[in-house]
């Protein structure tokens, strides 16, 4: 495993005086909007227009503006988002904005929540091949969810493997791909590419 981007599964922390240059490197970090869910600018947009890489979870949701109804796409959880730059230019967001915040390791003092790049690339491109991907939390994921252990083979997953997602009574099939200990999803895949292990 490469240290400078630890599994926050294992409970390793990155440790921010391990290199000289630990500020400047890039990385996922994990943080909190703490602002209202129908505030104009909300944290993944504003990050955006900084020319910063971020990511959010979205889903669709109805709702009434001017007295119609509409769809639209909102943050699955209202307060987390994930940013990929350097600590030091997060860092200026921050003081210069108080409703955006790190989320800490916990047991740690003041350690910032990493996401190996490659994990959050694949959860990423697993979420952005799915029409409607479901997310869950760690607490939501029950063991009587989980099925069968898979590798797809071929589509846009090909080469992912995980467990699939029980559904009573449904022709659907959906793999889990998940963030260890934040956030997991469950995308549909296509029956033919699934390999059983």
């Amino acid at each position: 495993m490469n240290e400078s981007y630890p599994n926050i599964q294992d409970g390793i922390p990155a440790a921010d005086a391990a290199l000289p240059d630990e500020h400047d490197r890039l990385k996922w970090f994990v943080m909190r909007d703490l602002k209202r869910c129908n505030a104009r600018l909300p944290a993944y947009r504003l990050f955006k227009e900084l020319g910063i890489e971020a990511f959010t979870p979205m889903v669709w949701k109805l709702s009434v503006r001017h007295g119609k109804r509409c769809r639209e796409k909102v943050p699955f959880m209202q307060d987390l988002l994930f940013v990929h730059d350097t600590r030091h230019s997060i860092d200026s967001v921050v003081e210069s904005y108080n409703t955006i915040q790190y989320r800490y390791v916990r047991g740690g003092y003041r350690i910032p929540m990493t996401v190996r790049d490659a994990d959050m690339q694949r959860f990423i491109h697993a979420v952005e091949s799915s029409e409607s991907p479901r997310y869950y939390t760690p607490d939501e994921i029950s063991s009587d969810m989980i099925g069968r252990k898979v590798r797809i083979i071929g589509g846009f997953l090909d080469g992912y493997e995980g467990y699939l997602q029980k559904l009573q009574g449904s022709r659907i099939r959906r793999l889990f791909v998940g963030l260890p200990n934040l956030l997991t999803a469950s995308v549909e895949v296509q029956p033919e590419y699934i390999l059983f292990l």
